[in-house]
């Protein structure tokens, strides 16, 4: 049984909104807006309603009927417990951005130090079947960020986003988890490791409680604050039905940046990212200035050379390209095609390769022009 001072608790109210059956998160949100806390809601004669909300009878009753409830207590207990963070859509530190969504979350759950208001915010999604060329392509993109005031939020899933949120631990930069399911378990098994990581140095996300189990419902759910966090959201390796095309059709619905990496035409794990860039949905990645200055994120002080690969070992086809921009700084395709004795499909890639590790840049007219 509840003491009287937990009752008067704002976050028992709030708690309990978002438990009352029936009432869906727009409805609730509404109903925050009209009478200002959860409490007042709950406190209000049925007469007080204002029927332009469209409740029923059956859903005022449903809320005046809730309380006092045993599993509002369990779940108290358990944020308490776990040193989980509960986020009111009307806190300073809940995520600013979701406020321009559609359907904000009115109660987020968080762990870990993580600004969710980070200047900077860049979501990071793709296949959970990744190939090893979407996997050096995802370190290398989170590689080559500055890290100043900046966050890389995933959905912890296999492939993509466990890569992006271990590249980004690596650097010293930020990441965070939003889960499809409550913070009383981590899914898959295989990420618990990390997830307890990325608590100490990045933070987990959730508008689920607990005994939330992961199903196929939850996950577009989840994948509306992935996109409704960031300002940019990017795409690495998507086939044509693939969740990661959910968040990226959220973000733009929701006026964000979208961008794609591109993969080989034969590649059915690059379908998705392909289709985006070819219908003008995405722009495309080719290497981390241009996303910079496409964000107007972009300032002198960031070094390019950050953007060269350390560890980057260049081909026989890509030693050759660089030997001939040694001799003449720009060339045509038509004149690396003629000196460069290769096919049209290699050297395709080598130039590809190139532009991602910033070595060549492309210029109109089917030109490239060496950037070191």
């Amino acid at each position: 049984m509840l003491h009287f001072s937990v009752m008067e608790n704002a976050l028992y109210y709030r708690l309990a909104l978002t438990m009352v059956p029936g009432i869906s998160s727009k409805l609730a949100n509404a109903l925050i807006e009209l009478f200002g806390d959860a409490e007042a809601v709950f406190k209000t004669a049925t007469k007080d309603f204002d029927p332009d909300l469209g409740i029923s009878e059956t859903q005022i009753l449903a809320i005046q009927s809730f309380l006092p409830n045993e599993a509002i207590d369990k779940e108290l207990a358990f944020l308490e417990k776990h040193q989980i963070k509960a986020l009111f859509i009307k806190d300073k530190d809940y995520p600013q951005r979701l406020l321009h969504i559609d359907d904000p979350p009115l109660l987020l759950f968080s762990k870990g130090p993580a600004n969710l208001n980070a200047k900077r915010i860049i979501s990071v999604v793709g296949t959970r079947n990744n190939s090893e060329y979407g996997k050096q392509v995802t370190e290398k993109i989170i590689r080559e960020l500055p890290n100043e005031d900046i966050l890389i939020i995933s959905g912890l899933a296999l492939g993509i986003d466990g890569i992006a949120h271990r590249a980004a631990l690596t650097n010293g930069i930020p990441t965070l988890g939003v889960l499809a399911h409550g913070l009383d378990e981590i899914y898959p098994t295989q990420h618990q490791a990390l997830a307890k990581e990325m608590s100490l140095q990045g933070g987990l996300l959730t508008d689920f409680r607990k005994n939330s189990v992961p199903n196929k419902y939850h996950f577009p759910r989840r994948n509306r604050i992935v996109a409704g966090m960031a300002d940019a959201t990017i795409v690495i390796e998507s086939g044509i039905k693939s969740g990661s095309l959910i968040t990226a059709d959220l973000a733009l619905d929701y006026n964000r940046t979208l961008f794609a990496v591109p993969g080989r035409i034969s590649d059915q794990k690059s379908a998705g990212c392909n289709k985006l860039i070819r219908y003008s949905k995405a722009y495309m990645y080719i290497n981390t200035v241009d996303f910079l200055r496409e964000m107007k994120w972009w300032t002198e002080n960031y070094s390019v050379a950050k953007q060269q690969d350390l560890f980057f070992e260049p081909t026989t086809d890509q030693i050759t390209l660089l030997a001939l921009f040694k001799t003449k700084s720009i060339l045509s395709l038509d004149e690396l095609q003629y000196a460069a004795t290769m096919t049209s499909s290699q050297l395709a890639n080598a130039l590809l390769a190139l532009e991602m590790q910033y070595l060549i840049r492309s210029l109109p007219g089917n030109r490239y022009t060496i950037r070191i």
